[in-house]
């Protein structure tokens, strides 16, 4: 059984086509076919069922698959270690997110400072965080609420405030602090169903014992500030997505209930960390900590939350 045997069953195992398993692998087709031959000969057993030109992986192969990405992944992991110890600092991390937005400034800082270091950053869900965490395929994911999950470790680094804003029309555009049970027969103009934000927004509405009159949803909350311009509805809003002090729209800050989201930084406890990766991770937690000693937020829209307070 050969290590790059076990490459070409995991591609067709993925995609349970041999056609395009060899175009990814860049092979010829009749090779792929005899290299997966060769591996159930080694087995003794059939690892796809085939039909025609249809191929679908077996409980043989299902189960043996399992065991051939443990095994590819404690490999990655022993050449990023052995790596490290002979010095080569140079490397890439992994990072998933749900926005790119409010950590951009973290980022370009990071980059900086390690210019040897690449960053690829992909968006995903907070279920898809946690299984691309699972299987090794990310270094981090930066997510909120706190992972709260077996073999999950993680870091608590910011905390922003939930502010409402309202049209400049509206009755609290002079106010600057209320209680959210005072909205409960307005019209909110908030972010679809699925997404976490808007899990939370609803949440903080229960608490303050209504549920919101929700008239219009959009994709992106970056797109909500266009709607409030229109006088249809209030809308709840991080206060990292404020970027200009200048908005078309009023913001008011919340005393009750408490309205905060926390975001962390989580890894697999069990994944090997490189040395790229570990100097991530102690950036983040400094770079935050910094700001915290300071009574600095994470972008200057911060100031203008205190200023408006």
């Amino acid at each position: 059984m050969e290590l790059l045997q076990l490459h070409y069953f995991r591609t067709v195992a993925r995609l349970e086509h041999m056609s395009k398993a060899a175009q990814e692998i860049r092979i010829a087709q009749p090779a792929l076919s005899k290299t997966i031959s060769r591996l159930e000969e080694d087995l003794g057993v059939p690892l796809f069922d085939r039909k025609g030109r249809n191929i679908q992986l077996n409980s043989y192969g299902k189960v043996f698959l399992k065991k051939v990405e443990t095994a590819l992944s404690v490999l990655e992991e022993g050449r990023k270690e052995v790596e490290d110890l002979v010095g080569m600092e140079r490397g890439r991390v992994f990072l998933s997110t749900t926005t790119h937005k409010c950590f951009s400034d973290l980022i370009g800082s990071f980059i900086s400072m390690h210019p040897d270091v690449k960053l690829q950053i992909s968006q995903a869900t907070t279920q898809e965080k946690v299984k691309q965490l699972r299987d090794g395929d990310i270094d981090f994911c930066i997510t909120f609420p706190p992972l709260e999950l077996e073999g999950i470790g993680g870091i608590s680094f910011l905390t922003e405030e939930i502010l409402l804003a309202v049209p400049l029309t509206h009755r609290f555009a002079n106010h600057k602090r209320i209680d959210l049970s005072e909205l409960a027969d307005d019209s909110f103009i908030s972010i679809k169903e699925g997404n976490p934000f808007r899990g939370m927004t609803d949440d903080f509405c229960k608490k303050a014992g209504f549920t919101p009159n929700i008239v219009c949803e959009v994709d992106e909350l970056s797109a909500i500030s266009h709607f409030l311009r229109t006088g249809i509805g209030v809308a709840l809003l991080p206060e990292t997505l404020i970027e200009d002090k200048k908005t078309p729209f009023h913001l008011v800050h919340i005393d009750k209930p408490i309205c905060q989201r926390t975001y962390q930084i989580a890894w697999l406890e069990k994944r090997y960390l490189s040395i790229a990766a570990r100097k991530f991770l102690d950036f983040v937690d400094h770079y935050f900590n910094e700001f915290r000693k300071q009574n600095i937020q994470l972008s200057p829209q911060a100031n203008l939350m205190n200023q408006k307070s």
